[in-house]
């Protein structure tokens, strides 16, 4: 029985040229990256986008929502997909807007071919990144759950850099109990060490900055 592939990343292309999309999804294609073309910022957000790595190439000037503006949208809906923009046109304030802004990388037309690659392959593995981040913060959060109100507690006093004894006073029990819902904690965490279960209390965000 053979194993399910895993998913592949894809390069979206957004440009009114017909041209330009299809001479950059044959590109792509020779390096052996998947790409979806679409002639306007509309039709990509109707269309139902495969859930796995992936980056935009953007054309800066469209016909009604602008690459900016489309950046802008994105932004406001959350959707933190990296945007390689090109252009026709240098315009060293809109680079420099685009930038600030997020974006990976901002071409003018004409660009070689492999100018284009390393940007999206920049983009592409900044995404991987990104959701390999939110997928290992969202299993955290199924453990931390698992643990009982207590064990929070301890957890998050140990977070703070608390000994077992401060622990103990500040929760009105006994040092040997701290003990039992620590060593419980790190079992249902999975943490091997107290450096690992800090890292993790930073990931979920529970640290807390002491006055």
């Amino acid at each position: 029985m053979t194993e399910a592939s895993e998913p592949q990343p894809v390069v979206f292309v957004v440009d009114d040229d017909d041209s330009v999309r299809r001479s950059l999804g044959n590109l792509f294609r020779s390096v052996g990256l998947q790409s979806q073309a679409f002639a306007s910022a509309p039709e990509l957000l109707q269309s139902k986008l495969p859930d796995v790595a992936s980056c935009l190439v953007l054309d800066i000037r469209l016909p009604g929502v602008s690459g900016l503006d489309f950046q802008a949208e994105l932004a406001e809906a959350d959707i933190r997909i990296p945007i390689i923009f090109m252009t026709g046109h240098g315009d060293i304030p809109m680079s420099v807007k685009a930038m600030k802004a997020g974006a990976i990388d901002f071409l003018t037309k004409p660009f070689r071919d492999q100018d284009i690659l390393d940007a999206a392959v920049r983009a592409l593995e900044r995404d991987q990144k990104r959701r390999d981040s939110e997928k290992a913060v969202s299993e955290l959060r199924i453990l931390f759950d698992s643990l009982t109100s207590r064990e929070r507690e301890v957890m998050t006093h140990v977070a703070d850099g608390l000994m077992n004894k401060q622990i103990a006073a500040k929760l009105g029990i006994t040092e040997i109990t701290v003990k039992v819902h620590r060593g419980h904690l790190m079992r249902k965490m999975k943490a091997r060490s107290l450096i690992d279960l800090l890292g993790m209390a930073d990931l979920l965000g529970i640290r807390r900055t002491k006055c």
